[in-house]
């Protein structure tokens, strides 16, 4: 029995007839447009996340058999979040705060298909996903929660599976990105003065030397000037005596 398979990343519910599917399909002569509804009805849970896909067929019997895949954690956090895209500066700007509990969700799952051997090992990787998207945890730096993680310290939150969270954790989850927003503006704002203070203090010898060098010139001028006028008079006694 003879199979091709066509692995494909589709955005959820909207997968189309592109020319990966066609040049794969056309020479087995698969109905392609039956493929891509059968790829939408399958991932339409996951709209507006982009999901690994797997078409399987059957070269002699033509049966086409598609499996979805688990979208990357990326995609799944921007999900939770409710997010487009995460942070082009992820170190300097924040582009949300998600609950441990979120986190622990996405490890769930995802676990299956990551190389772990434990839901605390795939809440770490979900964690470091978080801190290349530019989002905090808890209110705090993804490296920090990693140390907790680490100590222990959500033991009972991961060992529960807690995944829910109430509409208090919201609010606090928000105060707390804004906060950090503002902290991380703020210092931003503070290293700007010291490098535009900086600049003032390099470019004033600069100023100063120029000064100096003005003012030297003018002082050979002036020196120049009266040498002229010494001269001047001696050409006269020359010229009444020659009279």
């Amino acid at each position: 029995m003879s199979k091709e398979t066509i692995e494909l990343m589709v955005e959820g519910g909207k997968a189309a007839a592109g020319a990966q599917l066609g040049q794969s399909l056309g020479p087995l002569k698969i109905n392609v447009s039956e493929v891509v509804q059968k790829i939408n009805q399958k991932t339409a849970s996951f709209k507006g996340m982009k999901v690994p896909v797997k078409v399987t067929v059957d070269t002699e019997s033509k049966e086409v058999d598609v499996s979805v895949g688990t979208p990357p954690t990326s995609e799944l956090i921007k999900k939770e979040l409710s997010l487009e895209k995460g942070s082009s500066k992820p170190n300097l700007e924040k582009a949300a705060n998600i609950a441990i509990e979120q986190v622990i969700k996405i490890a769930l799952m995802k676990k299956d298909s990551m190389t772990v051997n434990s839901l605390k090992a795939a809440v770490k990787n979900v964690i470091g996903s978080c801190a290349s998207l530019g989002i905090l945890i808890e209110g705090k730096f993804p490296k920090d929660v990693n140390q907790e993680v680490d100590q222990g310290i959500y033991d009972s939150l991961i060992n529960s599976e807690k995944t829910e969270i109430d509409a208090d954790k919201k609010a606090l989850l928000q105060q707390q990105l804004e906060e950090v927003q503002a902290q991380l503006k703020a210092e931003q704002e503070k290293l700007k003065a010291l490098e535009e203070a900086e600049k003032v203090v390099v470019e004033k010898p600069v100023v100063e030397e120029k000064a100096e060098e003005k003012a030297e010139e003018g002082k050979e001028e002036k020196k120049e000037g009266a040498k002229e006028e010494k001269k001047a008079p001696a050409k006269e006694e020359k010229k009444e005596q020659k009279k």
